[in-house]
């Protein structure tokens, strides 16, 4: 399989597969809710550390034939990071 022919959505849905059967199983999704994972689609292979580089740097070097688009997402999350802005009430501010 040749993942950067894979469109946005199929590939977020097979690195999403991927960490369903592979990585939950081998982590404590509430203690390391935080860490970030890094999946390579192609070769399945992941790792999870603290930090996004660290996790990439990790699979890497396990995996060096791992060159292809690489899925991020937090153990407890979708998501690695979130985006956008958040509505906050003016009430109790002064111009």
């Amino acid at each position: 399989m040749d993942a950067q022919k894979l469109s946005d959505e199929e590939f977020a849905r097979r690195g999403n597969s991927i960490f369903e059967e592979r990585v939950r199983p081998n982590v404590d999704v509430d203690a390391e809710a935080h860490k970030f994972v890094a999946i390579d689609v192609e070769t399945r292979a992941y790792a999870v550390h603290e930090e996004e580089r660290t996790a990439t740097k990790q699979l890497l070097e396990r995996h060096p034939e791992a060159k292809g688009r690489i899925w991020f997402r937090r153990v407890g999350s979708e998501s690695a990071h979130n985006l956008g802005a958040s509505l906050r009430s003016n009430e109790g501010r002064s111009s």
